[in-house]
Order: C-alpha cells, then structure tokens, then sequence
C-alpha cells in the first residue's frame, strides 16, 4: 500500500468514526449538529480531502431509494393537508370504549396505517389527537402514547415501504414487495397483539390521569378536507395495487404517484414539498458516500474475515439478527442498516431479517427509532413526560418479545 492509498483509507476510516460516533451520541461536542449535519460534513470530509472524488461521492448515492422516499413523503403530505390522520384517529380517540379496547383500537389503526405511510409520518400525525383525546377522557395519555409508538413500529415492519430502513433494504437488496409482506405479516400481527397485551397488563387498573395541572400546549391539527383525502387516497390505493401487481420498479411508481398529486389547483406544490422531510433525506445521502468510502477502503472486508477466523459470521441469521439489535440501538436503525447491509448473505430471508430486526429492535430505547423521538417530543410540548426508564419498561418487553415471535417464524421458514 502506497502512502497517498494509506493516508487516503486512515482519512476515511477516521471520518466513518467520527460520523457513526455522531449517530450514536445524536451530535458532535461543542457543534451545533445533529445526525443529518454529522452525515453531511463527514461525505463533505471525504470529498475535500480527496478519498472520494465528486463524481464517486455522487455515484455512491442511491437514486432509487432517494426518489421512493421522496414519493411517499409526497403522498404523506397530500393525506396530512386533507386531515386525513387527524379525521381517522380523531374516529378512533372518540370511541366510547374501556380504556382497554380504546389502548387496542389504537395500536390496531397505528400499525395498519404505517405500513403504508411510514411510522414517522404517522406518529407526527397521531400523537396531538391522542394527547388531547387522553386529557378530555381524564385518562393517563403515556400508555397510549408508548402504544402508538410501538405498534407504529412494528406495523412498519409488515411491509417495504413503512419505514427509511425498510424502503432502503428493498431497493438494494431488490426485494420482492409482495413476497416479502408475505413473509412480514405474521410476525407484524403477533408483534402488534403483544404490544396491546403487554401494555394492557402493565397499566392495568391504573388508566385514570394524575396530572391535572399538565400544560396546554398549541398542538394546531391540519382541518379535514373531504377532497384533498380522497384524491390522495385514491392515489395510495392505486399505487398499493401496483406495487403488489406490476413488474415496474417501485420508484418509477411512487414517483408518477407523487406527480399526479402535486398537480393540484388547491394545493401550492410549496405546501406539499414543505411537508417533505428533507433532513432525513440528506441524511441518507451522507451516509451513502461515508459507508461508501469505507467499502472502497477495503477496510471492512478485512475486518469480516477476521470475524469469520474468529467464529463469528456476520451473514449467519443469528449474528446478523444479534448485531442489528444491538447498531439499531446503538446508532439509530438507517445508520446500522446501511452499515449491515454488505454483509447481507443470499439467502432468501437474509433481507427480510435484517428489516424485521432493524424495525423491532427500534423500540427497544427513545434513540432507537425517530418515531419514539416523535411521540416523546410531542408529549413533552404537551407537559407529558416520557423518561426513558419508564420507555424501556415498556418498549423493551415488546421488543424482546416481538423478536422472539420473529425468530421463530425465521425458523418455520428455513
């Protein structure tokens, strides 16, 4: 190895530290970053200090998996300006039901409605309602809240297109849309009946609100527009048809999808696009380039066959499941996808397990997942608050729980 390739892979290696060191700590010291920053400056980084050329840098992004994003961010934000969140769990809140039935009505609507429009998006949506729903029934609003989360969560995990982690493992690993929910299903629905039972026994008997004096916070409700939500509807139901029917690539589907729905004369195209999340975006195009430059490094090639010497196998189901729990908590789940990801094997469940586990290991902790981080803000705005002791009470029994169901089904299908 030359100087200049050394200097080049010690340049690289360093700033994939640096940048996964970011993605577990949430932000550098002393800067004002969060992850999407740390991402951009480390792929900034490489490029300036000449491991990867601008051309390499652009080439390393995945384009695909950028656009399905983007399309469905655009979907979301059509059913989120008609009120289409806020109608259907404004229907669901005001059920006049046992707190029971209420915790499972909302763990059944969360999990069903983030299969289909990402947990995120869902979570953002539905936290306000419940919140207000919670307090005008005097009840206490955090086991609801941990449901919501959850059951976001794991009705994510049921299909490829309910979560970041998911959309991306499908792209690369191109998987099959309909053999996988065919795969994800059971686990989903058992995960999902799981979180209802675990959180209906721990608060058992205790659902009354003690926190009378909680802040009243501004949490403003997009107003229901019968049009807008069937227009964008119509639009989801036929992309859905397509994605399980049609031998398209599912970007090119999701982005006509997308189309139609920006042509609007009610709605500016800057109040869609405003709604996208841009941040997670350019997050995923960082890590992109900075997982790239390592791969090009050769580095983590070295380092898996001195695993394997060392009995461990990284493509092995056990490992792979072992070690996506534990990056999935450690840096968040796109971050430890897009780090597991080359080590994926061939298998046909190979990808499915690394999607199944990367989503339900999300609950395990507040920083596993950017859902939890939505609900335990918003409840915090509110005056609710959500330690993470009180989370991991929760989310960790769910989660061990929710692997468990998935490793045994993984065993059924082997």
């Amino acid at each position: 190895m030359n100087t200049s390739l050394a200097l080049r892979t010690e340049l690289t290696v360093a700033v994939f530290a640096v940048v996964y060191a970011g993605m577990f700590l949430g932000r550098l010291p002393r800067l004002r970053l969060d992850r999407t920053g740390v991402a951009l400056l480390g792929a900034i980084a490489l490029i300036a200090g000449g491991a990867l050329t601008l051309d390499q840098a652009a080439r390393a992004i995945d384009v695909s998996t950028i656009a399905l994003l983007f399309a469905f961010m655009v979907v979301s934000a059509q059913l989120r300006l008609g009120g289409f969140y806020t109608r259907v769990a404004t229907a669901v809140t005001g059920l006049r039901v046992s707190p029971v039935q209420l915790l499972g009505a909302v763990v059944a609507v969360s999990g069903a409605l983030s299969a289909v429009f990402t947990n995120d998006i869902v979570c953002l949506a539905v936290a306000p309602v419940l919140i207000q729903a919670c307090r005008r029934r005097d009840l206490d609003a955090v086991p609801f809240l941990l449901a919501l989360a959850c059951a976001a969560n794991i009705g994510s995990a049921a299909t490829l297109i309910g979560n970041p982690q998911n959309i991306l493992i499908g792209q690369v690993l191109h998987l099959d849309f309909a053999a996988y929910l065919g795969f994800a299903a059971i686990p989903s629905l058992l995960g999902l009946a799981l979180t209802w039972g675990v959180i209906a026994i721990q608060y058992r008997g205790r659902w009354e609100s003690a926190d009378a004096g909680a802040v009243e916070a501004d949490l403003t409700l997009p107003a229901w527009d019968r049009w807008q939500a069937a227009k964008g509807l119509a639009v989801t139901v036929a992309l859905l048809v397509a994605l399980l029917g049609s031998t398209a690539p599912r970007d090119t589907l999701a982005l006509a999808a997308a189309g139609l729905l920006l042509c609007s004369r009610r709605l500016h195209s800057r109040q869609m696009l405003g709604l996208v999340d841009w941040q997670t975006l350019v997050l995923f195009c960082g890590l992109f380039v900075v997982n790239h430059g390592l791969q090009a490094s050769g580095v983590p090639e070295r380092l898996v066959a001195h695993l394997v010497v060392l009995g461990i196998d990284p493509a092995a189901p056990a490992w792979l499941g072992a070690m996506t729990v534990v990056l999935s908590n450690a840096v968040s789940n796109v971050p430890a996808v897009m780090l597991l990801l080359p080590m994926v094997g061939e298998g046909p469940t190979a990808g499915p397990l690394l999607a199944l586990c990367s989503t339900l290991a999300g609950n395990l902790l507040i920083v596993g997942s950017i859902a939890n981080i939505i609900v335990v803000d918003t409840a915090a705005r509110a005056g609710i608050a959500i330690a993470w002791r009180r989370h991991v009470r929760t989310g960790g029994v769910v989660t061990l729980l929710s692997l468990a169901v998935t490793a045994a089904w993984l065993s059924l299908w082997r």
